[in-house]
């Protein structure tokens, strides 16, 4: 089988995928179908999305209290990728800080551990150089921070069985 690829060639992914961000089984549309899957699946973030600022960080912050990380994580990686060089530490460790969040509800409590730290690592480098290290766009940094280290550690110490939904659902913005 081939890779789905976009009109310029770069390689994509047009399987459905579930709420987590898991790909789904193919379906050919005939009814036999190449496995299990429906074909439908969660909405996607597009591929090519460009969105930064303030509308990234609203649009995260609503992915992320909806108990969505993987799809955050498609928007603040879209960000990263499209928005200012000065920016870019920032993006990519709250894309990071989503992916922990992601491997938390997928049952992977190692790769939450190392996504959450090496996430929240990222923005506090960006915060030490930033000239106004509370949080640009209405982002809550320390709050979001801080939830991401007591999430860490609770799972390192304690591991995933004991971990209520709303630690996995932080909020990106103030309220």
């Amino acid at each position: 089988m081939t890779r789905d690829r976009d009109p310029a060639g770069r390689p994509r992914n047009a399987r459905p995928r579930d709420a987590l961000g898991r790909p789904l089984d193919r379906f050919d549309g005939s009814g036999s179908g190449t496995g299990t899957g429906s074909g439908s699946g969660e909405a996607r973030i597009p591929d090519d999305l460009v969105l930064a600022g303030q509308a990234a960080a609203r649009l995260a912050d609503e992915l992320l209290r909806a108990g969505r990380p993987f799809h955050a994580h498609e928007v603040l990686e879209a960000s990263w990728k499209s928005g200012p060089a000065g920016e870019r530490e920032l993006w990519q460790g709250l894309a990071q800080v989503a992916v922990g969040l992601t491997h938390a509800r997928r049952g992977n409590a190692r790769g939450a551990v190392a996504l959450l730290s090496r996430g929240a690592q990222r923005v506090r480098a960006y915060q030490a150089a930033a000239p106004s290290p509370a949080g640009p766009y209405g982002m809550d940094l320390t709050a979001f921070l801080a939830a991401s280290d007591d999430l860490a550690a609770r799972i390192e110490r304690d591991g995933l069985a004991g971990i209520p939904d709303a630690a996995l659902r932080p909020g990106l913005r103030a309220l």
